[in-house]
């Protein structure tokens, strides 16, 4: 009789295959994904990555929860801290989601695509709607803008200055001939820059 052999867990494997599903996922997408794609990618046969997280969508779910949370993180750690201003919030935010996609850059991309299929989903599980809508940075908007516009206006343009450039990187990198040390100077400029021109919106209304 064949003896079986026992898979110890090693995190640093586990993290390996979650990096690789990352680097697959953003690349192809949730439905064109096959596993085989991600053991291939992490250097491991197909049995093993089986092993530990048995199927596609259990990874996947693993994977895009992760990533919500590192992208979410940001957010509610600043929206409710009541001593702080709102240009203050907004200084936080920016700096803080810089730091966080100058480290994961395809982060956005990984999250956007599967946002625009499963917005439900990630809406009701990750709790998006209460982040938001309770928190003490939504409440010193609409003190700020005095109903004149919707709050949710500000908050695109603030997700919006500080994500679309990682999103669109490449093209960018292209067409101002910017080498990568180039592009994170300019994303650090921005830190300073987003600010201003947030605050200068509300300044005019």
């Amino acid at each position: 009789m064949a003896k079986k052999v026992k898979i110890e867990i090693d995190s640093s494997t586990e993290e390996k295959i979650k990096e690789a599903a990352r680097k697959v996922f953003t690349k192809n997408g949730f439905a064109a994904t096959r596993t085989r794609d991600i053991a291939e990618e992490a250097g491991i046969n197909l049995a093993l990555l089986n092993y530990y997280f048995r199927s596609k969508e259990k990874l996947f779910d693993i994977v895009m929860h992760e990533n919500m949370q590192k992208f979410l993180m940001v957010l509610h750690g600043v929206f409710n801290m009541e001593s702080t201003s709102l240009t203050e919030k907004v200084e936080a935010i920016a700096d803080n989601y810089i730091n966080l996609l100058k480290e994961h850059p395809d982060l956005p991309l990984f999250v956007l695509s599967e946002i625009r299929a499963n917005p439900e989903k990630f809406a009701l599980s990750m709790g998006i709607k209460k982040i938001l809508l309770e928190s003490h940075f939504y409440k010193q908007i609409k003190e700020r803008t005095k109903a004149k516009i919707n709050p949710l206006h500000l908050v695109m343009n603030i997700i919006g200055l500080t994500v679309f450039p990682f999103i669109a990187s490449p093209l960018l990198q292209r067409v101002g001939n910017l080498k990568q040390s180039e592009f994170d100077k300019l994303m650090d400029e921005r830190r300073k820059l987003i600010p201003e021109w947030i605050d200068g919106m509300l300044n005019k209304r």
